[in-house]
């Protein structure tokens, strides 16, 4: 396999390889207490991880394949879904209190059981926004909440969401272990030296880990293919975009003016764009289908249905 094409020093961590070279594998668990404990504002949360396996969270083929990144649980039990989430897709919030159900379920006992659960995490960390109401909120924290005492009715499950396009911090800004995690995860593979803020123990795990250099041929083969696919899938992602943007635009600004210089135009506009970008995403996903690429990718990049993809 060819690698003519990296040139970074340090691994790319949206890519698949790269998150679960850091974080998924038991060499390197430190590093994903410290993330966690990070995420959490806590130091004591976490204090050792076991890995579980995923694929037994769901029994339908397309999902086998990797539901969630990590799985993993703590010394007291409470279960953790990571999942680095590259691009937007529909019904994405409804997916994730679906997932939740199982490491919920799966605490089950048979014979007398009084249905004391663990804590649930269910993490995203979001390389796309959904909520662009406010540039600054991009750490999501969600759970159950009365919305009469507006205070925590059940803390067991809670969901975190990171939108990470919005992090911006710059090295100078850096503060907190989370402020850390975050800037490396946005930043590691445009670094080409360590930065002074993360001068610690634990960021010299990473650092070491992540440094293209030390691979051996069989994981510079697997990181090359696997980063391929990421630029792959940006590309079709970038292009699906500008294309729907202005096949949409032009479809709403003709059916806009055809109903009137402002409820036609406000109307037209929105419903073509919308047309647009999803018959866009029905070009796009017959191309990739007929290129072999598995249906869940499709879906990961064009946010259709699986029946709509079968359909194709």
């Amino acid at each position: 396999m060819g690698t003519e094409g990296i040139q970074d020093k340090y691994v790319n961590p949206y890519t698949d390889f790269g998150f679960k070279l850091l974080f998924g594998t038991a060499m390197n668990k430190e590093l994903l207490i410290s993330f966690l404990n990070a995420l959490l504002f806590k130091e004591e949360t976490v204090k050792d991880v076991t890995y579980l396996n995923a694929e037994h969270l769901d029994t339908q083929e397309y999902d086998r394949r990797a539901v969630f990144d990590v799985y993993c649980e703590n010394e007291k039990g409470e279960k953790f879904l990571v999942e680095m989430q590259r691009g937007e897709q529909q019904f994405f919030k409804d997916r994730s209190v679906y997932y939740a159900t199982f490491p919920i379920r799966e605490q089950s006992q048979r014979g007398k059981w009084d249905y004391e659960l663990k804590a649930v995490y269910i993490i995203g960390i979001l390389n796309f926004t959904f909520n662009d109401t406010d540039e600054d909120y991009f750490h999501h924290e969600v759970k159950l909440v009365d919305l009469y005492t507006h205070k925590v009715f059940y803390d067991k499950l809670t969901f975190i969401y990171l939108e990470m396009p919005k992090f911006n911090k710059k090295e100078d800004e850096l503060e907190s272990m989370f402020d850390k995690w975050l800037f490396v995860l946005r930043n590691l593979s445009s670094l080409f030296e360590r930065p002074r803020a993360l001068q610690n123990r634990v960021f010299d795990r990473l650092f070491e880990a992540a440094e293209i250099a030390k691979f051996n041929p069989k994981e510079l083969g697997e990181y090359w293919e696997s980063l391929k696919n990421f630029r792959d899938w940006y590309s079709v992602m970038s292009t699906q975009l500008k294309k729907g943007r202005e096949e949409g635009l032009k479809e709403g600004l003709e059916k806009g003016l055809q109903e009137g210089l402002e409820k036609g135009l406000q109307k037209g506009l929105q419903e073509g764009l919308e047309k647009g970008r999803k018959e866009e995403c029905f070009k796009n996903a017959k191309k990739m289908k007929q290129a072999g690429i598995a249906s869940d990718v499709i879906a990961q990049v064009t946010g259709l249905s699986m029946g709509e993809i079968a359909s194709l």
